[in-house]
């Protein structure tokens, strides 16, 4: 019996000595070029099992938990402010004309002050501005003078979006609607984002969130983001671009506020859109329609409510901004540049 074991167990080790042999045989027999390129993809490989382990699954929260969980601080009107001094949409001191100055004095170094006379006007007087503001329009970060205002804007304003985004009404209702079956149970799936308000329930899903864009959200909905894309006006390179789906469940009211900025007029394009449900810029009062845009400039006082019954289901409207008309190309360049992410 002891022999018999012996002579297999020699069996075994010739046997893995000549696997071993003819494996270093093998490798010495290739090309160094695919020896290299195995070993990174192996490489590459080990990192992606590594870095997909540590990713922990997220886990359903209930949306009233989530409500109640918010922490007041760092929220205002629904919106988190990151509250870093580096941050031209979030820092509110006197610092930030300096900031501004500096990136507009870079920007002309690299470029050109052609075409800079009114940033450069609005920025050496932006304290007067912001101050001197009526209340029913009062931007929190940023006012360009002598751009004609008024809550509300026709659909000619940006004529060619308008349309675009109307024709595609459907393919964003379609993508919206497969989205929204993963809501279960009062949960929160990934990718949605829950908002502030006093009442109701409001909920954000980003494509870009100030200028930057949500990867993972894009994915999955590859229609609409083709769609941004083709957009001409669509701000998307700076912090006061928007674009995502807005969702308010019944009895919602969102709290009365100003918008960032004047510089960009604020698009809905309804999708779902009931009974009961208005939107209020400067004191006027306007419904949304279905496959239809409505464009107003958020720097003005607003606030939205869905007033229908639960029967009635939320109201939807997909939501870009675009840049005011009247903001010139030259200075729209600067604009993202003065105020790109992270500067």
């Amino acid at each position: 019996m002891w022999l018999e074991w012996l002579v297999a167990w020699s069996w075994s080790l010739d046997g893995l000595r000549d696997c071993i042999a003819t494996g270093i045989q093998s490798v010495r027999d290739c090309d160094g070029t695919a020896v290299v390129t195995v070993a990174c993809l192996l490489v590459l490989f080990v990192w992606y099992c590594y870095h997909v382990g540590r990713e922990q699954p997220r886990p359903h929260v209930s949306v009233n938990s989530l409500l109640q969980g918010v922490d007041a601080n760092g929220l205002q009107n629904g919106s988190m402010y990151c509250q870093s001094p580096e941050c031209a949409r979030c820092t509110h001191h006197e610092g930030l004309n300096q900031k501004l100055y500096h990136n507009l004095q870079e920007y002309a170094k690299r470029y050109s002050w052609s075409g800079m006379g009114r940033i450069h006007k609005a920025i050496r007087e932006q304290g007067r501005y912001l101050s001197s503001q009526p209340s029913i329009q009062k931007p929190e970060v940023f006012f360009l003078p002598d751009l004609p205002t008024t809550p509300y804007f026709s659909r000619d304003a940006q004529k060619h979006d308008v349309e675009l985004l109307e024709r595609n009404f459907q393919a964003i209702l379609c993508e919206f609607e497969t989205l929204y079956k993963a809501f279960s149970n009062c949960s929160l799936p990934q990718g949605w984002k829950v908002n502030s308000t006093p009442s109701g329930e409001w909920f954000t899903f980003d494509f870009v969130s100030q200028g930057v864009c949500v990867p993972r959200n894009c994915r999955k909905c590859p229609r609409t983001y083709r769609l941004l894309g083709s957009l001409r006006t669509c701000i998307g390179n700076n912090v006061f671009g928007n674009a995502c789906i807005s969702v308010l469940s019944p009895g919602t009211v969102i709290t009365e506020h100003y918008g960032p900025t004047n510089i960009r007029i604020r698009c809905h394009l309804g999708l779902k859109t009931p009974s009961g449900c208005e939107l209020v810029v400067g004191g006027e009062p306007q419904c949304w329609a279905e496959g239809r845009c409505l464009l107003f400039d958020d720097s003005f006082l607003h606030t939205a409510f869905h007033e229908g019954s639960a029967e009635d289901g939320p109201r939807v409207v997909f939501m870009v901004d675009l840049w005011h008309p009247n903001v010139a190309a030259a200075e729209r360049q600067a604009l993202d540049f003065i105020f790109a992410p992270g500067r």
